[in-house]
């Protein structure tokens, strides 16, 4: 039978901390024996072109940021 899943005011800030700026992305949870044992954020920054930028390199895609917590 599977534990109940403890969180903490901790773990919840840290949560909270990983998604208060995302507006693109995931936030990936691990966790092992009932305990968060770790976080992975994927974050997508997306750019669009302008239209004053034409015949310059213009900038479009996607940045990836990792970030990783355990406890």
């Amino acid at each position: 039978m599977a534990k109940p899943l403890k969180v903490d005011e901790v773990w919840l800030a840290r949560i909270t901390e990983l998604l208060d700026d995302m507006e693109f992305g995931s936030l990936h949870i691990v966790v092992h024996e009932g305990q968060i044992v770790q976080m992975e954020r994927t974050e997508r920054k997306r750019f669009e072109n302008s239209t004053a930028n034409t015949r310059g390199s213009g900038e479009t895609g996607s940045r990836r940021t990792d970030t990783r917590i355990g406890g």
